[in-house]
This record gives structure tokens, sequence and C-alpha cells, in this order.
């Protein structure tokens, strides 16, 4: 019996599923990085993302404007999205920012679509899902990539318009993350359409979470379709597959709303009792019968990859902008708050990881942007920034404390914190995404040969041994050149490379070397220990698609700020750039340790160890003093802070507005600030009840001038707005800041 036979009883073959799955993606970084090399020359070689100038007027007009109308107080505390909102939507064509000009669309770039998404969270997460949606995986992109040129000619005009508002429905209550499990079924049968007897399907279905269903006007439906009588003439059940079906269709039931978090866009079911229609409803025609997962698949990037991250991105910045500024106006027992080492502690992970946030989002549009659809990049940056994004969010509520928890058109927080699940739960649950996604199509796709020898070992062809032989005469050599530099880099640590003409950048490369070689030690261990049992294993396997996650982050980190951080801003920035790629190296590290003490085979887990040299913790730590560096560089108003905050914009009167006001203020009165305390400390001046009295004291006393006065005063009234938090009446009116009724109240409908 030959190895290959043997190897057949024990490992199963690659699904029909996982299959399409894999046919319907590209290996981008993140195959160098799982194979022991990780490729920086091609990382620096990604060309670098920009906005065009129509994709800046369009922020500087459309979305500013946008920005201006929201206010997510009233939102929330409506039942509907307002009209005039959805009708803006419609008119600036936010619908259609990935169909091309050609029919009547934007056609902007992946960077572009995720930088209007980004905005608009930072001021309302209903609007941005709104947007993202139509935007993300559905009609349009399914019509762009498989659509027949009539469907395309038909629906694109008018989805780009926003005279059809579309949904796509895929979950059913049986079948959430196991979307090969739908239950909903399409029948071939013939049947009555403009009073013609036609070939088509009869479908039953029954569907949940589907955004913007409620308001759609063409479902676009995923479904599984049999053939009992052989009407097309081929097997009986033939596979999932899609069609766009308009809701006045007869018997098409969409309406009905869920309220997810209380959030107000719209979501909610679709259901439909044996509801016939023509094969033309299917996406691309009776052809793609069968064809929808690998559809669905090959189209994931756009949620994965650009709008869920998005979300992640702007809650970063949202946190750090606020949490920053709230540290440095805020104060007790005689200090700003961000001068307290646990309020540092909390701001500078904040800052580090809203930086490699944005590292991250740059990196993953750039590869989206050059035609890729990488499906495991799409899936680190969907699990990883997400979650960075809950993380952050909680610190900034930890920092904010009193304020964060009240809600009203001032709290900056409250809305993100509420939504934040919303983002981890969809296009794939991030459990979902780590424990099978990341490492379990990352190691079929990454491996140079492990899906040719697993087609080879399943192949009936009667040179099945022959080419078998020859892929595991490669993959034996494969690994033994993985063991070697694994050890090389164990014993000979500088051995490493790096091509960066930065000095701090190539300690940091020198370390994703040494991760990565032994990331391909262990991945090739467990698949020759485990096999097919490593699927099931998902404990181990996902810590091994950590450590290509977060080496993703720092090469991420690593462009980042090489490409995007101007000269003059480096010094500002390095403690930005130290603390996320440290971080990240750090975890890449930790999940190897967690994976080795965890290895079932105590022999294996021992050679394993020696041959890559992996004992103790080896990786740059995260000191305190960069900690203090960072939450001190955190507080002031750089250039650089800006940059990594740029997806707000704060509006007159809003949160951020109230907020950055008197920042700024203090700000430019810091010198000021320090001379009134220094005469306290003295006691030169008596201090007040109230710091406007400390003030008078000190003007009265001759230490500062009527002008200087007349600046502190303000910044002082700006301080006191900042800190405070919204009043209501008894009935839950919204009171000014004189606690008196506001007229004319937008109420909510």
């Amino acid at each position: 019996m030959s190895l290959r036979t043997q190897l057949k009883k024990v490992l199963p073959s690659i699904s029909v599923t996982e299959q399409e799955a894999l046919d319907a993606g590209d290996v981008w970084l993140e195959g160098s990085i799982y194979q022991g090399k990780p490729d920086f020359d091609a990382l620096r070689a990604v060309p670098e993302a920009k906005l065009s100038a129509d994709e800046q007027a369009f922020l500087d007009g459309p979305v500013k404007e946008l920005m201006a109308m929201i206010d997510d107080s009233v939102i929330q505390n409506s039942k509907h999205l307002p009209d005039h909102i959805l009708e803006f939507l419609k008119k600036e064509r936010f619908f259609s920012l990935i169909i091309p000009k050609s029919f009547g669309g934007l056609e902007f770039s992946p960077y572009a679509n995720s930088t209007i998404v980004g905005t608009i969270a930072t001021k309302s997460s209903a609007v941005a899902v709104t947007v993202m949606v139509p935007n993300s995986l559905g009609p349009g992109e399914l019509l762009l990539h498989y659509g027949t040129e009539d469907q395309q000619a038909h629906y694109l005009p008018r989805l780009a318009n926003g005279r059809e508002i579309p949904c796509f429905a895929l979950t059913s209550p049986e079948a959430g993350s196991d979307a090969g499990g739908i239950p909903d079924i399409g029948v071939v049968k013939k049947g009555q359409y403009n009073g013609e007897e036609v070939l088509g399907l009869e479908i039953t279905w029954d569907k949940r979470y589907i955004t913007l269903a409620p308001i759609a006007t063409v479902l676009g439906l995923a479904f599984k379709v049999e053939d009992p009588d052989s009407l097309l003439g081929g097997k009986e059940h033939l596979g999932i597959t899609c069609a766009l079906i308009p809701k006045s269709h007869p018997g098409v039931e969409l309406g009905n709303r869920h309220d997810p978090m209380g959030i107000r866009f719209y979501n909610g079911t679709t259901r439909g009792e044996k509801v016939f229609i023509p094969m033309d409803f299917i996406i691309g025609g009776q052809k793609n019968i069968g064809r929808g997962w690998q559809m669905l698949v090959s189209c994931l990037g756009a949620g994965r990859g650009i709008s869920l991250p998005a979300l992640g991105v702007s809650t970063a910045q949202v946190a750090l902008k606020s949490a920053s500024e709230y540290a440095a106006v805020r104060e007790q027992f005689g200090l700003s708050i961000g001068q307290f080492e646990g309020i540092q502690e909390k701001l500078a992970d904040i800052a580090g990881k809203t930086y490699l946030q944005e590292a991250m989002r740059v990196l993953t549009t750039e590869g989206l942007g050059m035609g890729l659809k990488p499906s495991v990049v799409t899936a680190i940056a969907k699990y990883h920034m997400t979650e960075i994004g809950r993380d952050v969010l909680d610190s900034a509520m930890d920092i904010q404390a009193g304020k964060a928890i009240q809600n009203g058109p001032q709290n900056t927080l409250a809305s993100g914190y509420v939504a934040q699940p919303i983002a981890i739960t969809v296009e794939g649950a991030n459990i979902l995404t780590r424990n099978l996604m990341i490492f379990g199509q990352g190691v079929m796709r990454c491996h140079p040969y492990l899906q040719s020898m697993v087609e080879s070992i399943h192949s009936q062809e009667s040179d099945a041994d022959k080419k078998f032989n020859k892929i595991f005469r490669k993959t034996v050599g494969y690994s033994v050149a993985n063991s070697l530099r694994a050890f090389r880099l164990g014993v000979l640590p500088f051995t490493a490379g790096s091509k960066s003409s930065l000095p701090e950048v190539q300690a940091y490369e020198k370390a994703a070397h040494q991760l990565s070689a032994k990331l391909a030690v262990y991945a090739d261990f467990s698949l020759l220990v485990l096999g097919g049992k490593l699927k099931q294993a998902e404990m181990l396997s996902a810590r091994l698609g950590d450590v290509m996650s977060y080496l993703y982050a720092a090469m991420a980190s690593i462009k980042y700020y090489e490409q995007k951080v101007a000269v003059a801003d480096r010094q500002a920035a390095a403690p930005y750039f130290h603390y996320a790629t440290r971080w990240a190296l750090q975890n890449a590290e930790n999940a190897l340790h967690k994976f080795l003490d965890n290895f079932p085979s105590p022999v294996t887990r021992k050679f394993m160890r020696v041959i890559t040299m992996h004992f103790t913790h080896k990786m740059p730590a995260i000191s305190d003093d960069l900690v203090r560096e960072l939450a001190k560089s955190a507080q002031m108003d750089t250039a650089f802070k800006a940059q990594l905050t740029h997806l707000i914009k704060p509006t007159a009167g809003d949160g951020h507005d109230i907020n950055e006001q008197a920042y700024k203020a203090k700000m430019a009165c810091l010198d000021l600030l320090a001379k009134v305390k220094k005469a306290l400390r003295k006691k030169e001046i008596k201090a007040g009840v109230r710091f406007a009295q400390t003030l008078d004291n000190a003007l009265a006393a001759n230490l500062i001038s009527s002008a200087e006065y007349t600046q502190l005063i303000d910044y002082n009234k700006k301080r006191e707005k900042a800190i405070r938090v919204d009043e209501f009446d008894f009935d839950m009116n919204l009171l000014d800041d004189n606690a008196k009724p506001i007229e004319n109240v937008q109420q909510a409908s």
C-alpha cells in the first residue's frame, strides 16, 4: 500500500464549499508570512493609497454636509432614520460608491470607500451602516461581477441614484455562520410570468438579520436549487444560487424589523412561500445556478476588508480624540487626569492601537485597490480591527467615566459603544473568523504545496501516486528549509535581514522575520502530527492564525511609518509607532508560546522548542517609560495626532466640537495656567472655590493682564461645558446649558 493510499484513509478531502472558497480569493502578503519569509519588498512596493480629486471633493462636499445634518441623539430616540437624511443619501449617490461611472455611480477606490464610511461612523453608526451595506456584499457588487448585461443595465443606474434600495438575504434562523446549511429551497418548475409559461424556480425562504430589508425595493436572495424532475437534465441538488427579486413581485414579504441594540438602521426579516420567479431573476442567468457560494465568497472583501474595519477604525479615532482631550482638560486633585499613570496606561493603549488600526486600514484597502481579493487578509482585518475597536472604546469609557455613561448629544462614545457588538457579529462572527477562517483558509491558501497534495491524495487518476510523490518531495524540502531557517535565526538572530533605511524600523523588521520563521515550522509540524485533526483543534490553529495576523499588523505599522508619516512628524509619531509595533510583535510571540504550551505531543513540542530556540520572550517590550511618553504625546496638539484622528469632522455645537474647543483653548494658554498654579503654590494669590474666582484673584493681584484674564475665563467656560453632561427635565426633554428648556427641539418621530 502506497503512502498516498494510507494518507487517503486519514486525511479528509476538500469539500465543494471549501474548494469554492479557496478558488475565490488571492494570496497576498499573508502567504510570505506563513512561509516564514515576510516579503517586505512586496510590502514597500504596494502603491500608496491617496484620494483622487473627485473623492476628496465628495468628502469636502456631500460628506461634510451630511455630517452637519446628523444628530445621532435624535436618531437614537426615533423609530426611523430621518427621511431628509435618507433622501440626501440617495440624491448625493452615497449608495453608489462601488458602481462604475458608466452606470451613474461614483466608482470610488476601496480607500475612499473606507474613508467615507469611517467618517460617517464617527458621528452615527446608524447612518454609516445604511451607507456601507449597499457598497458592500450585496446586489450591487454581485451584479458588477456576475450580472448579465441586461441586469446591469436595468439595476445599476437605479441603485446608483437611489431609485432602488437593495438588501441581500443570506442568513436564516437555522443557518448563521454555516451559510452552506441554509434550508431555503428553490425548486425548478414551470410557472406563469407575465402571462406566459416559463421555466423558473419556486422558492420558499425565511431570512433574518437582513440590513435594509424593511426599506428595500429589490431583494438579493441566496437559496439552494433542487431539480427533482430533471427539468434541467442534470443532477437533483444543484447548490447555492443568488437571485434578484423586486419587492413588488407576488409573494415577497419585506417590511418587518429587528431592533439591533437600539441602533436605528433598518434591519429585519424577509419571507416567501412558494414564490415563482423566472430564470432571468438569477444573477447572471440560468448558467449561474449553483455558483452562489463562489460568488458570495469572492465578493466578501468589501465587507470584511473595507466596511467593518472602517467601523473599527472610526471607533478608535473617536476614542483617541475624545479620551485625550478629556484627559487634558479634566482636572482632579489639582492635576489634569492625564498626568495620573492609571489614565496614562489606558490612554497610551488607545493611542498605540489607533495608530495600528489606521495602518491596517490603509494597507488593506491598498491591497484591495490593486484589484486583489485576499480573503485571509480581509478576515484578519475584519476580526482584529473590530476587536481592537471594542478594546480601545472600553478604555475610553473608563477614562471618561461618568461623562461617558450619560446619554445625550454631547456624548461622543455611547452610540459607538452600543453598536460595537454589531460589527463583531456580522459578515462572519468573530469567533468563527478567528477559529476557523484565518488559519483554516490560510493553511490551504498559503502553503505552497498542501492543496495540491490533498488533491493528489484523493485523485482517481492512474498516475496519482507519481504526482503525489513529486509533491511530497517538494513538501519535505520546504519543511526542512523552514526548520533550518528558524534554527539559524534562533541561534543567530542578527542574521535576520532588514532593508529599511530607518534605524528605528530595522529591529522590528528583523523580529518579524524571526517570528515568521517559527510560525512556518510550527505550521509544518501541526500538519505532520495532527493532519486533518488540526481543523478541529481550533484553539491551536487560532493561535497560529493570531501569529499571521499580528505579523501582518506589524508590517502594516512599518509601512505606514515609512510612507505615510512625514519626515517632520517622525519624532511625534515615534512613540505611536513603537507602541503599536511592539504590541503586535509581543502578541505574535505570546501566541507562539501558548501554541507550544498546549501542543498535544510532548516529544514534538520539545523538538519544536529546540529547533526554533523558543524558550523565553525576546520581543521588544512596551516599557512604562514608553507608556508615559505616548500618553503625554497623545495629549499634545500635534499634526500627527490630527492625522490619526482625521476621520472626525466636528460640527458646530456637537460633542466633538465642544471637547475640541475646550482642549484647544487649554493648549493655547498652558503657560498662563502654569503661571497661575505656580502663584498658588507660593501662596501669592488665594485659591477660589471655583477656578473663575481664582482668576479674579490673579487679576486683582496683577499676576495676569486683563487680556490674559479674558483668555483664561474663555478657556474656563469652555472647560466647564466640556466636562458637563447633558441634562433633561423629568420627562426627559433636553435642557440647555442653564438647565432651561430648549425651544424648537427636533422631536423623535
